[in-house]
């Protein structure tokens, strides 16, 4: 029998995965991103006095939207029925750290859903903060845990941006 990766056939052609055989179950999946930016442009945020407005509610819903869109946005994902998305935002001496959780109960997992909605949101605190700071930049989009399907649960090891 030929192998071939999960998303081709085996003529090699683009697929989406069958996982109508599957089971649903709990799937969580967390994914990080780090906005680094200039101090001044860190206090105008933390003081809540950049021009556009309130960045990280703004950055929160898009996030949340976000996830919502992922097969929209990233082909041959599947529509989940999510059943939690949150985005949180850390301040760090260097810039602002988000974290998004998602969760559903579903066949699949919800990692792409987790890393788009961190993605989206870093994307929107840039757009919010670029009258600011044109050099702000986006670092580190990454999984950090992922439970759930039969690669289990995932842990990244590491440490985070400061």
């Amino acid at each position: 029998m030929k192998k071939f990766f999960s998303h081709l056939d085996p003529q090699g052609h683009a697929r989406m995965v069958d996982v109508s055989s599957k089971g649903a179950t709990e799937r969580f999946a967390r994914a990080s991103a780090f906005v680094r930016l200039q101090p001044s442009t860190l206090t105008a945020l933390r003081s809540g006095r950049v021009p556009k407005g309130d960045v990280l509610t703004t950055a929160k819903i898009a996030g949340i939207l976000a996830a919502k869109k992922t097969p929209d946005l990233i082909p041959l994902t599947h529509p989940l029925p999510l059943s939690h998305c949150e985005i949180t935002f850390q301040y760090k001496p260097s810039g602002v750290s988000l974290t998004a959780t998602v969760k559903t109960k579903a066949e699949t997992g919800v990692e792409m859903e987790a890393l788009t909605a961190v993605s989206v949101a870093a994307l929107t605190v840039y757009d919010m903060i670029k009258s600011v700071e044109k050099g702000a930049r986006i670092e580190t989009i990454q999984l950090e845990e992922k439970t759930g399907g039969k690669s289990g649960h995932y842990k990244r090891n590491g440490t985070k941006n400061a």
